[in-house]
């Protein structure tokens, strides 16, 4: 089962803590992830950006809304219990308690339409209840993969739309923001195009030059299949070569990517959407357009001696 949503979690949520105790959250997630059945993968699931859980996240938000409307109470810090309005919900449960359903209660509709002070009615109450199936969270994430994937297919086109030379120098500045080679002036070079024998450049592992990576570029629409691997390989032979990198603004057969597993010398092949993947993380082709601080509250400023 797919972790549920945020408000679907509300009712089973308040139904945990009927039994009026003081309760913490990882009572609440162990309790809630048996109920709904989920398996520890779904469990571990992580949010875009990889620094929380998707179902720990939902299950702090339906907190949250639910003591936004007096359904839950905080006596002391890390710990909550139900009120006795929740308690008074609980002996006639509704079918489900969702953001609409919470909107009965004055306190709740503060919290939520608070931005509308300033008279933004542009949307219903209703339909604001109706769209909102994710978490504060998840929606800014979604919408930050959203422009992720956008800026990622700008990228591969623009770089294809470029020259195999600039392909080449694109190649080897990245592996040196990667940590390879110390400088560009230092290193990578490039090798004639009449002599490569399928080698594009060569870029040292390390700034003292212990060790060398030889590179094949490749700037192609098409697929590339295992025999143009196979002749980068042989080229790695030639020059007695322990390791390779196979970079390509396209993609690879799975009988290339098969065929690198099983070989000696190290390839490492490098698809267009991990190619651009890595230019976004190394602000290659990149520059930072805006900045949003997403700040939480910091529980131990407000403890007294």
């Amino acid at each position: 089962m797919a972790v549920p949503d945020f408000q679907s979690m509300m009712l089973p949520f308040l139904r945990f803590t009927a039994d009026e105790k003081n309760h913490r959250m990882a009572d609440a997630r162990e309790k809630l992830a048996q109920e709904f059945q989920l398996t520890p993968e779904n469990v571990k699931e992580l949010l875009p950006s990889g620094k929380q859980s998707r179902f720990g996240n939902r299950v702090a938000w339906a907190k949250v809304y639910l003591a936004q409307a007096g359904l839950l109470d905080t006596p002391k810090r890390g710990v909550f219990r139900i009120t006795e309005r929740g308690k008074a919900l609980l002996s006639n449960p509704p079918d489900a308690i969702d953001i609409k359903f919470l909107e009965q209660y004055p306190e709740f509709r503060e919290f939520r339409h608070s931005r509308k002070k300033n008279g933004d009615s542009s949307e219903s109450e209703n339909d604001a209840a109706d769209i909102e199936i994710e978490t504060p969270e998840e929606a800014l994430e979604q919408a930050a993969q959203r422009l992720h994937e956008e800026l990622a297919r700008q990228i591969i086109t623009q770089v294809k739309s470029n020259s195999p030379d600039f392909f080449e120098k694109l190649v080897v500045e990245l592996l040196v923001k990667m940590g390879y080679g110390g400088s560009i002036k230092d290193a990578g070079r490039a090798i004639g195009r009449a002599s490569d024998e399928g080698i594009d450049g060569i870029i040292k592992e390390d700034k003292l030059g212990l060790d060398v990576i030889y590179i094949q570029a490749k700037r192609w629409d098409s697929v590339i299949g295992r025999p143009e691997v196979q002749k980068f390989v042989g080229a790695l032979h030639g020059q007695r070569a322990k390791k390779g990198v196979f970079i390509t603004s396209s993609s690879f057969s799975d009988q290339a990517i098969q065929y690198v597993r099983q070989i000696d010398p190290k390839v490492v092949l490098i698809d267009g959407e991990q190619l651009v993947a890595y230019m976004i993380e190394h602000n290659i082709g990149v520059s930072v357009s805006n900045t949003i601080e997403v700040k939480k509250l910091d529980s131990d400023y407000f403890l007294e001696d």
